[in-house]
């Protein structure tokens, strides 16, 4: 998933516009700057392209032209861009605050859906070059190392949540959760958030900027998108400690095993502890099992 070689610290500048519209729609709440930004991006890049770079190059099935089947053309910063751009819009058209009635949790089914559906769709049907993937499967076993992390991931959740989310105080911007069907609500939201997380940030947002950059620079810039979006949803206070390291991690576990699978087995086990701490926090001494 290496970018190819070419000039992408050029690229790198309307790249990180589009990835700083993340801050400007989800942390500062200004929909203007956020809109400014990925406007100034797409089109930077655009310009860049148009100066920079040849033609885009078709990959086509079959022996003549006339009757090919288009399957594919060389990766474009622009087209590329711009589905990060789509995704976060719809997105951004909703508040992110946790909230389990009805209508919040349909809200939140159609714009994040919508978020990862739209841009697959574009990039499938309209631009033709089937750049997002979601590869579920590799047909290769998880190591030691690998199952070491999930058992660590849980460990280091029991051992650092209770004590962000309770002593920071931000338990609160999660609703109470004190009736079987708001803790049940409360379950099946924080997971489909967390699984919601890695079919946009890392094998849609991450993967579509592996193609034109370093991974190391992939992964900070869709780090600074993956952050945001946790912030409004309520990870503040000194949630970036955790919430940076984390997006970083599941960015690089990703190039590393190119599963799907892996990276959201990982994180549900991380919401599950979230789950349970906000549990906790509303209902004292229901789930006696922390240490805070």
């Amino acid at each position: 998933m290496n970018a190819e070689a070419g000039p992408w610290r050029t690229a790198l500048v309307p790249a990180a516009l589009v990835c700083l519209a993340a801050p400007a729609f989800f942390v500062v709440q200004w929909p203007w700057l956020g809109w400014l930004l990925l406007a100034a991006g797409v089109g930077g890049a655009w310009v860049l392209e148009g100066r920079t770079v040849p033609a885009s190059v078709e990959v086509r099935a079959g022996g003549r032209r006339e009757t090919s089947r288009l399957v594919g053309r060389s990766p474009s910063l622009t087209r590329d861009l711009s589905l990060i751009a789509i995704g976060m819009l719809i997105v951004s058209v909703i508040p992110l605050a946790a909230e389990l009635d009805n209508l919040a949790m349909l809200r939140f089914t159609l714009a994040l859906g919508g978020a990862v559906l739209v841009p697959y769709v574009i990039s499938r049907f309209v631009y033709r070059d089937r750049a997002i993937s979601f590869p579920w499967r590799t047909g290769k076993r998880w190591g030691r190392l690998q199952w070491g992390w999930l058992v660590a991931v849980l460990v280091l959740g029991w051992l650092i949540l209770p004590f962000y989310f309770i002593t920071s105080g931000v338990y609160a911007n999660w609703p109470v959760v004190d009736t079987p069907d708001l803790i049940a609500r409360l379950f099946v939201g924080v997971g489909a958030v967390g699984i919601w997380d890695e079919l946009f940030f890392i094998c849609t947002v991450f993967a579509l900027l592996c193609r034109h950059f370093p991974d190391a620079a992939a992964n900070i810039l869709q780090a600074v998108v993956f952050v945001s979006f946790l912030w409004e949803l309520g990870y503040r206070s000194w949630g970036p400690v955790l919430t940076i390291p984390f997006a970083l991690l599941q960015g690089f576990i990703f190039l590393r095993t190119h599963s799907l699978a892996y990276v959201v087995t990982v994180h549900l086990l991380f919401d599950a502890v979230v789950f349970a701490v906000l549990v906790h926090a509303h209902n004292p001494g229901l789930l006696p099992i922390f240490l805070v």
